[in-house]
C-alpha cells in the first residue's frame, strides 16, 4: 500500500479512533474560519471514498476489531463455564441464568419490550415490539 501524506495518515488515524469523519477531517487538516460545515462533510466523505485512506483505516481498525472479538469469545466462554458448574452443584436456575445472558452477549437472545405509543386522539395504544437478532 503506498504511503499516505502525513496530513492523510492523521486524518485515517483520526477516524480508526472513533472520531467522525468530518471532525478528523478538521484535526488534520487546516479549516478556515467561516467554512461551511457541508464543505468539510464532503471534502471529508471524498477522502474516505480514496482506497488508499480506507484501506489504512481498516488496517487501524483490525487489531482493535480483534481484541473485541477475543473478548466476546472469553465472555461467552466464561459463561459457559458458569453454566456448567451450575449444572453440576444442581443449581438449574443459576445455569439458565448463565445460558440466556449467554445467548443475549452472542446477539441469540433478544428480549421483548414494549412501548407506548399514543393515538391521534392523545390515547396510548400498547405495542409490543420483537427484536430478533440478524445472523
Amino acid at each position: 500500500m503506498p504511503s499516505l501524506t502525513p496530513q492523510r495518515e492523521k486524518f485515517a488515524q483520526a477516524v480508526a479512533s472513533g472520531m467522525n469523519q468530518s471532525d478528523a477531517y478538521r484535526k488534520a487538516y487546516k479549516v478556515r474560519p467561516g467554512t461551511k460545515p457541508l464543505s468539510v462533510n464532503q471534502a471529508a466523505s471524498k477522502l474516505m471514498k480514496d482506497a488508499n485512506i480506507s484501506s489504512r483505516v481498516d488496517q487501524l481498525r483490525a487489531p482493535i476489531a480483534k481484541k473485541a472479538q477475543m473478548t466476546l469469545e472469553s465472555h461467552l466462554e466464561d459463561l459457559q463455564r458458569l453454566r456448567n458448574m451450575a449444572v453440576k452443584a444442581e443449581q438449574f436456575g443459576a445455569a439458565i441464568t448463565a445460558e440466556v445472558a449467554r445467548g443475549k452477549a452472542a446477539g441469540i437472545v433478544v428480549e421483548k419490550g414494549q412501548i407506548n405509543l399514543t393515538n391521534s386522539d392523545g390515547s396510548l395504544r400498547p405495542t409490543v415490539i420483537t427484536i430478533r437478532a440478524r445472523k
